[in-house]
């Protein structure tokens, strides 16, 4: 601040991850967008929570305090899905775990409220974005309320920050106080006391039910959180009903403003979405001035191991229109996907060729699923998407246009990029024919197998330059699981869709003469997932020959259609009854099944097979 001659910060950012200046990293992100609109920007990594003077390290900035738990949610980044506190942490200096505090906004507020008084406090990032009402809270197994009335934050931004926070800076900076701000797309914000003003469409409500006088005209009433915490049927009926609500409301074009009232008066509303940045802005955005390192501070310490998976990386897109039960992105970032220019992502990558480090490699190509590069359809176009239907799921949307051809040439367009004096020969190609500035672009965000075989003039064409320029020898999928009940609850497509997939993955690098393989990642204890489907998943590894390394125990964590399957046990898209794997007993039975060919889940898979009635199959699972 000295150098700059700053006497204070406009923005003081605090932050649960340690501060690399990386766009992959919400803290850099947010203070480069809020820096190239003029403001000053001070961040705050990992402070120690138990110490107000932290707080104050950057002194009291002039508008607001904006506070966010990292790349992460900060439960999640510190405990795994069996409860137990994880040992490392990607995102903190050395990996080592103990930079974070859990629930890590809650932390920050604490120590902001206690040093600073009347400061406005912003909240935001996947952690606020999750938990913005009430919601299942998987570690203390009960339903916690809003994080925005329990961190008594002023505002909170929820899904992706950028237009959001440029709006309220803008308020802030021309005078207007923090609590007037109550209408910006993409906020949260808090209210107080009881209000009733005008029934909702249900007409002849109960007084209970009636909208109070500061919702805006069309809002819809959620079940209140005393509705929604209990554990009895009724209580699980409307938290569904809660989240159901909230789904059909994430729409930028269509959703509507959505209440909440929690106890002793308290009111959380939550205002439309922000529209996702179009080709234009994203473009702006990923070329502001990152220096793509860590801090120098982590050196010492060996750096921050988050930054070595993006380092040669390049985000391609934003949204994720796959719709899959058990992931947060379409909670948080939106379904309606949307590009990199093909002249920025050039741009980019020669940045990338000049770091220190760089041998000639971009590590990856992609952003939530790497084949979904244009928006799915027209609606998608404008940002926005239907908000009572899936693209995918139970069958293709017949509106659904799959074109892999803007990716393809995105592809072409990287690999025939020239060498570069810069470049130098040991990052020439390996190709005798043309040397180029990329040994090799990697694809490793994910790709969707059954988006491919919907695109009949570009599909095949992408397989086969998928397989001979973008795979490092095995290409990782994630079909999940195959048990048709069980996709079902994961709104994934059918099984066969993956079976014609790993054919057609085969008989490309046939014919190309490479030998690449296929690593599917697969989930046990999902919800509608018993011992039989796990069998039935273990008889199609043994069949297929192929044993994964690691088996992923489902993760009920905040903002997911699956976690609300976990605590009602109902599938809320129809309220039918869902049957949940809970006891640690059974979580263990269907993981060694996944791995039935080792010595020391050989009693476990005989008990499982026992249970289910299915002795027959020891044969076959264990010779």
């Amino acid at each position: 601040m000295a150098e700059r001659g700053w006497e204070s910060c406009d923005f003081v950012f605090v932050s649960a991850d340690a501060y690399v200046d990386h766009p992959s990293f919400a803290a850099a992100l947010i203070g480069r967008v809020l820096e190239a609109a003029g403001y000053k920007v001070g961040i705050i990594p990992q402070p120690r929570w138990d110490n107000p003077a932290s707080y104050t390290a950057l002194g009291r900035p002039r508008l607001a305090f904006l506070v966010g738990a990292g790349n992460m949610d900060s439960m999640v980044a510190n405990y795994t899905a069996a409860k137990k506190p994880r040992k490392d942490d990607a995102y903190s200096p050395g990996g080592r775990a103990g930079f974070r505090p859990d629930r890590a906004i809650l932390q920050y507020l604490s120590g902001i409220r206690a040093v600073y008084k009347n400061i406005p406090v912003i909240i935001g990032g996947i952690e606020a974005s999750l938990r913005r009402f009430a919601h299942y809270d998987y570690w203390s197994d009960t339903v916690r309320r809003s994080l925005l009335l329990d961190s008594k934050a002023d505002i909170l931004v929820y899904g992706m920050g950028e237009k959001p926070i440029l709006e309220i800076a803008g308020r802030l900076a021309s005078g207007e106080p923090v609590s007037a701000i109550t209408r910006v797309r993409g906020t949260c914000v808090r209210f107080y006391g009881r209000f009733p003003a005008e029934p909702d469409k249900r007409g002849a409500a109960p007084p209970d039910f009636l909208l109070p006088d500061f919702a805006p005209p069309g809002s819809i009433r959620l079940p209140d959180y005393e509705a929604v915490r209990g554990g009895d049927p009724a209580s699980l009926r409307a938290y569904a009903e809660h989240f159901m609500i909230q789904r059909d409301n994430a729409d930028p074009g269509t959703a509507r403003p959505l209440v909440e009232k929690n106890d002793g008066g308290r009111w959380a509303l939550q205002n439309p979405p922000a529209y996702p940045l179009n080709t234009a802005e994203l473009d702006a955005l990923y070329e502001l001035p990152f220096t793509r390192q860590a801090h120098p501070q982590y050196e010492a310490s060996g750096g921050v191991p988050a930054l070595k998976e993006v380092s040669f990386s390049l985000v391609s897109s934003r949204g994720c229109f796959g719709g899959c039960s058990f992931c947060a992105i379409t909670f948080h970032q939106g379904r309606a996907v949307s590009s990199r220019g093909g002249e920025s992502l050039v741009r980019e990558a020669k940045i990338l060729s000049r770091l220190p480090g760089f041998k000639g490699y971009i590590h990856d190509l992609g952003g939530p699923t790497a084949n979904f590069y244009v928006p799915a359809c027209e609606k998608q176009k404008r940002g926005c998407f239907c908000s009572h239907r899936e693209c995918l799921y139970p069958r293709p949307c017949p509106e659904l246009r799959a074109d892999h051809g803007p990716y393809l040439k995105a592809l072409a367009r990287l690999r025939d990029l020239p060498g570069e004096p810069s470049a130098g020969k040991s990052r020439a190609s390996s190709s005798p024919k043309r040397p180029g500035l990329f040994r090799k672009i990697f694809i490793r965000s994910g790709i969707r197998f059954d988006f491919i075989a919907l695109d009949k003039k570009h599909g095949r064409e992408f397989l086969e330059t998928l397989c001979e320029h973008h795979v490092s020898g095995q290409l990782k999928v994630a079909p999940e699981h195959i048990s048709p009940p069980v996709l079902a609850m994961m709104g994934k497509g059918e099984a066969g869709e993956y079976h014609r997939f790993r054919e057609d993955y085969g008989e490309t690098n046939r014919r190309l003469g490479l030998k690449q393989y296929l690593i599917p990642y697969f989930i046990s204890s999902h919800p509608g997932s018993g011992l039989a489907d796990a069998i039935e998943l273990a008889r199609y590894l043994k069949k297929t020959r192929f044993i994964p390394d690691q088996v992923q125990d489902f993760y009920p964590t905040p903002g997911t259609l699956s976690t609300v399957m976990y605590h009602t046990g109902l599938d809320p898209r129809t309220m039918e009854p869902v049957s949940v794997p809970r006891g640690e007993r059974e979580k263990r039975l269907q993981r060694a099944l996944l791995q039935f060919n080792r010595p020391e889940n050989r009693r476990m898979v005989m008990e499982a097979l026992r249970e289910a009635g299915r002795e027959d199959l020891a044969p076959e699972l264990l010779r």
